[in-house]
């Protein structure tokens, strides 16, 4: 016969409303990803990942300034309504060009959306968050950003759909369009040294 605690570790773990989600996301002291009913605490970030989306917030706040969209860090959500669940995820930076109400928590209609790439996250940035991302229908380009070497991927909207595209290099600037930016590498990688990054378990 089964202990209690082997009986407790064979149930399947509680899944959470949207709304159950939502109101113990604003007191739990970490930030955790929703999909569908299940919640995962998000995976802590070395100071380069900091650094690097650090610089593009900044950055495209300064440049927005006075523009119809506005940047915000990964403190804000992006609400993802699949047809068969929801999802919410932190991404490192977003760019909203129509807001959700002031005192929402996420954003349902992002413009652009930026994940820093990094050991632990790079499997669910380049699979399930980029499928999830791209059904959005405001979304119109979705940057995947290098720490190891100044490159940036995005997948830009088109009349045939995303296409994948590669920038690499200090000097290169990536053209956003869709938010009346741009996005120069140098910015990017300021006060960055290229270094392979560490195991995780370092």
């Amino acid at each position: 016969m089964a202990t209690l605690e082997q009986a407790a570790a064979l149930q399947p773990p509680k899944l959470l409303s949207v709304e159950e989600y939502l109101a113990a996301e604003l007191a739990s002291p970490v930030k955790r990803e929703y999909v569908g009913g299940a919640v995962y605490m998000m995976a802590r970030a070395r100071i380069v990942h900091n650094v690097v989306a650090g610089n593009i917030f900044g950055f495209l706040h300064y440049r927005l300034r006075g523009k119809r969209c506005q940047p915000f860090n990964s403190d804000t959500k992006v609400h993802i309504a699949l047809p068969t669940q929801a999802r919410f995820y932190y991404p490192d930076v977003q760019v909203v060009c129509r807001s959700n109400p002031a005192n929402d928590t996420y954003q349902d209609e992002p413009t652009a959306v930026v994940e820093v790439l990094s050991r632990s996250t790079r499997r669910i940035d380049q699979g399930e968050k980029k499928d999830a991302y791209l059904t959005i229908p405001s979304l119109a380009v979705y940057l995947l950003v290098e720490i190891e070497s100044p490159a940036v991927t995005a997948y830009r909207r088109t009349e045939q759909g995303f296409v994948r595209e590669v920038r690499r290099g200090l000097e290169t600037v990536v053209q956003l369009p869709e938010i009346e930016a741009i996005l120069p590498l140098a910015e990017v990688y300021e006060r960055v040294v290229f270094a392979p990054e560490p195991a995780d378990s370092e």
